[in-house]
């Protein structure tokens, strides 16, 4: 792991694991928060609302990976474990902690709450597009299909993306 944390990088440009990406921006807040959406090959879909939060989904649409409030979050069978950097002289640690049920539930609360969110958005043309991978790709248009299909979010059983 990285010593020195840099901003996250340009999603849009650099984010090439995302096939398809759309970044977005409220029409009422031109220079709010930037909301980056963007598909792997395989259809798991990654969500970044400007530097932090961010969701990562496996194909299957169930959470495999969160950064919020400034923690990791990775799915371990079926449960969410928090990782915290903790930095020494020469290195930077991640310690492990398992979240409570009450915790858990009020991550994965917050997380359908944000997409929830994102969708209305969508759905009230309140989004402007500032830019998406390919051009020609409809990206939004699948990021409202994936979004309106979603019910309960749902914890993978593994952190990776299949």
């Amino acid at each position: 792991m990285a010593r020195q944390e840099t901003e996250r990088e340009d999603l849009l440009r650099e984010a090439t694991a995302l096939v398809e990406r759309i970044e977005l921006v409220s029409r009422e807040a031109a220079s709010g928060e930037h909301v980056v959406i963007g598909f792997r090959a395989d259809g798991a879909l990654s969500i970044y609302f400007g530097t932090d939060p961010a969701f990562h989904f496996n194909s299957l649409g169930r959470l495999r990976r969160a950064f919020c409030g400034g923690l990791l979050f990775k799915a371990e069978q079926g449960r969410l474990v928090s990782l915290r950097r903790v930095r020494r002289e020469n290195e930077v640690q991640l310690v492990r902690r398992e979240l409570a049920e009450e915790e858990q539930a009020q991550l994965l609360a917050d997380v359908h709450s944000r997409l929830r969110e994102v969708l209305r958005q969508c759905d009230e043309n309140q989004l402007i597009t500032v830019g998406k991978v390919p051009a020609d790709a409809d990206v939004l248009g699948r990021a409202k299909i994936w979004l309106s299909q979603l019910g309960d979010v749902t914890i993978a059983d593994l952190p990776h993306a299949r």
